[in-house]
């Protein structure tokens, strides 16, 4: 059985009342995987905006796997540490990583959060050799629509991030970069700017999914 770690941020974790695509990748695995599969973290919960927590179960449809290693405002940088004893404990086979605005909106600069990943890789493998870690780099956010700076450090950590992925890519432990969803608007397909909406969600999952079946032949093309 495959074993599926979503590792994420705000637009991983999900706030109240949202599907978030954690739960349109489990449709996706569940019609077309053909086989055994969890989802599987140590964490389960959507983040509560009212109790400024992760608090929440309030899932517009509660009935998947909820299991999850996703924080609202977290990056690289706190990841790095949690990531062992998570694949450790849950017996990943297969993570989705989705992370990189925090740190660059409020911690690191391109170059440290880069690092933030090599790191994050390495204590992975310390946990599960075998690890296969499929990694989606920073998509269009409001920030870097208006903060030409910003928008440099996103484009130049997305660089760093593919040379990384080039250079830590291994026979045993594959290391996989997915393609940003190439119609992802802000506009569209977000609630402000960061956030997905449903439409975001279902993009967010296509680009893993369809990274996922590409290159490991894992499901099938996204068609939700």
């Amino acid at each position: 059985m495959l074993r599926f770690m979503p590792v994420g941020d705000s637009m991983t974790i999900g706030s109240a009342g949202e599907h978030t695509w954690r739960y349109r990748m489990w449709e996706h695995l569940r019609d077309t995987h053909g086989g055994p599969f969890a989802l599987v973290g140590p964490r389960e919960t959507l983040y509560d905006k009212a109790a400024d927590a992760p608090t929440s179960y309030a899932y517009a449809d509660p009935d998947f796997p909820r299991a999850h290693l996703a924080g609202w405002g977290e990056g690289w940088l706190h990841m790095a540490p949690l990531i062992a004893e998570a694949v450790r404990a849950q017996r990943a086979d297969v993570l989705l990583v989705s992370l990189g605005l925090i740190d660059l909106g409020f911690y690191t600069n391109a170059e440290q959060t880069a690092e933030n990943v090599r790191r994050f890789v390495a204590e992975a493998r310390t946990a599960n050799p075998r690890v296969r870690i499929a990694v989606l780099p920073v998509i269009p956010n409001v920030r870097a629509a208006e903060d030409a700076p910003f928008a440099a450090q996103v484009t130049l950590f997305n660089e760093l991030l593919a040379k990384a992925a080039a250079d830590l890519d291994e026979p045993r432990s594959p290391l996989l970069l997915a393609s940003p969803p190439p119609s992802y608007d802000i506009h569209l397909d977000t609630y402000d700017g960061t956030h997905p909406n449903a439409s975001g969600e279902h993009k967010i999952a296509a680009a893993f999914a369809d990274a996922l079946h590409q290159a490991w032949g894992v499901g099938e093309p996204y068609q939700g």
